[in-house]
């Protein structure tokens, strides 16, 4: 329902940007897809009536196994963008993480939101910008930082080529119709929405032509040199839970322990960086197998319902993080919207505990998956 309520205010290329993913897609499709392959076993007879969905995550405790993953440009969907995120985050109980690329400052996100925060992160070609991302994440309140590690050049995305879809978003012949057709979006784009990278605000002055210095910067920030000791590094900086985001095998899960992680999230960015990469739902159990037991294990990719959050949990992740139900909620209503989604998914994954007889996180274990075995793989 969300999403038909986004479809209906967004034009179709700021849609796509949202839903699209990298070359045939086949990966966006492979992670809903994986879920379908794990189908669940159900203990009966259970005292059911009492629910606990809280968990521990990174040194917070949190009223379900949720995070809120990095999604940049946040007033493409809406123009309270990041604010309304975070602040329904917040309310929810859950931990929210920001995304360097964001609309909206690290530091005016802390001010909105009271509840735990994670700020997401690349090592720069400019490694005295990220010193100064993190001493600002430091002063601001933030609790971990989210190192994203699978974005060395950007995937190719060809709905936003199709589309001309640029960030921040160009008024051209090819796109000015289908903007039009959503005239609400584009009073709101025009009237309230500034589309600036507000974590770089000593580049971006606020007029149209160092905004677009601003954006040309970072896109020449990204750095195809960067290696675990660049990875190593940054850990010494950041005297708190490091998670490292980008994850799919086994063996870089061992490498993020040892360079002083906390964690790791298991993701293919969505589907948009390497198209036809491992849906992440098949990547958890060897990661777990990898990094034993007492180590945070973190997977997005397809989430969309509280079965799938559940199943997740079963093959050994102790959290799902959810980026574009989010951002449905956001286009579709703002705050309000956003804290209708986080409801949804709890709400769902309390049934789905119900019914399948996990009174608590701790009790969904292996044994809710029909014939499958701890350490067991599936193919893809």
């Amino acid at each position: 329902h969300l999403r038909r309520l986004a479809g209906r205010r967004l034009p179709a290329p700021i849609l796509d940007f949202l839903e699209g993913g990298a070359d045939d897609e086949r990966t966006v499709a492979m992670n809903g897809l994986a879920f379908d392959r794990y189908p669940l076993s159900t203990r009966t007879l259970v005292d059911v009536s009492q629910i606990d969905t809280r968990t521990r995550i990174l040194g917070h405790d949190l009223a379900a196994p949720l995070i809120i993953a990095p999604t940049g440009a946040g007033e493409l969907f809406h123009h309270t963008a990041e604010r309304a995120v975070a602040s329904a985050a917040a309310d929810a109980g859950l931990l929210y993480t920001l995304s360097t690329m964001s609309n909206t400052s690290l530091e005016d996100v802390a001010a909105e939101s009271t509840g735990p925060k994670s700020f997401q992160l690349y090592v720069f070609r400019d490694r005295g910008r990220v010193e100064s991302l993190i001493e600002r994440c430091r002063a601001a309140g933030y609790t971990s930082l989210c190192l994203t590690v699978d974005t060395p050049i950007s995937g190719n995305r060809e709905r936003d080529r199709v589309n001309g879809m640029s960030i921040p978003p160009r008024w051209t012949l090819r796109n000015v119709l289908q903007f039009a057709t959503r005239p609400r979006w584009s009073i709101d784009a025009m009237t309230r929405s500034k589309f600036v990278l507000a974590n770089f605000n000593d580049v971006d002055t606020g007029t149209s032509n160092l905004r677009d210095k601003a954006f040309e910067y970072v896109n020449r920030q990204f750095d195809r040199t960067v290696t675990w000791d660049d990875a190593r590094w940054l850990a010494t900086l950041w005297d708190g839970p490091l998670v490292v985001k980008g994850i799919l095998s086994a063996d870089d899960a061992r490498r993020a322990q040892d360079i002083g992680a906390s964690a790791v999230w298991i993701s293919n960015h969505g589907g948009r960086q390497l198209d036809g990469a491992a849906a992440a739902l098949d990547c958890v159990p060897a990661v777990r197998a990898a990094v034993g037991k007492e180590f945070d294990v973190i997977v997005d990719g397809g989430i969309r319902r509280g079965t799938h959050v559940l199943k997740a949990l079963a093959l050994g992740a102790d959290a799902c993080a959810v980026g574009r139900p989010c951002l449905y909620g956001l286009a579709a209503g703002g705050k309000d919207g956003v804290a209708r989604a986080l409801q949804i998914l709890g709400e769902e994954l309390e049934r789905s505990m119900a019914l399948a007889g996990c009174p608590t996180i701790a009790d969904a274990g292996p044994h809710l998956l029909h014939d499958f075995a701890p350490g067991d793989i599936r193919p893809a």
